[in-house]
């Protein structure tokens, strides 16, 4: 593979390093792994500690991320695979988030599932068409607002009933 596809996937962060596209607001590899520094003698503040792993606070409650499981009805367009990329970028977009990479895979006869793989985690989808039902999961952490994805979504497949659940992920992490 090479060091482009590489990146697009997110694994090859050091080779772009230089690159402001793989660099968060403190200028860290936008990764999710981070290797541990063995010369270090002092624990690492607080602050430091939030900055490596992007944990976020949501009503007072320290966590990893929200993940919002949103199940749209009577939704249209299930089976257009651009609209669904587009639909995906948007909710990047708009939430604030950085995207590495789109897979999206279309069923025989109809249906779509795929993801969009950012740097604070993932949108994935999964549509069955001829019930016009879509599941969405979408998972982020740091400064990204998966909440704006909901009305994105709405707007884009028109549901007539949206299902919303939210769970703070990673809350017992000390």
């Amino acid at each position: 593979m090479s060091d482009d596809g590489l990146f697009q996937l997110g694994m090859d962060l050091e080779a772009h390093a230089g690159d402001e596209r793989t660099l968060s607001a403190y200028g860290e590899p936008r990764s999710t792994t981070h290797t541990e520094d063995t010369t270090r003698t002092a624990p690492r503040t607080a602050a430091e500690v939030d900055r490596l792993d992007h944990f976020i606070e949501k009503d007072g409650i320290r966590c990893a991320g929200a993940h919002f499981i949103i199940d749209l009805y009577d939704a249209e367009r299930l089976d257009d695979l651009p609209y669904i990329e587009e639909a995906l970028r948007t909710c990047v977009t708009e939430s604030g988030a950085t995207l590495l990479h789109i897979h999206l895979h279309p069923f025989q006869p109809e249906g779509v599932s795929g993801v969009a793989v950012l740097a604070e985690s993932h949108i994935s989808v999964h549509t069955w068409p001829e019930a016009g039902y879509a599941a969405f999961d979408v998972f982020m952490c740091g400064d990204a607002r998966p909440e704006a994805c909901v009305e994105v979504l709405r707007r884009a497949f028109r549901p007539g009933r949206t299902a919303v659940s939210e769970l703070l992920r990673g809350k017992e992490v000390e």
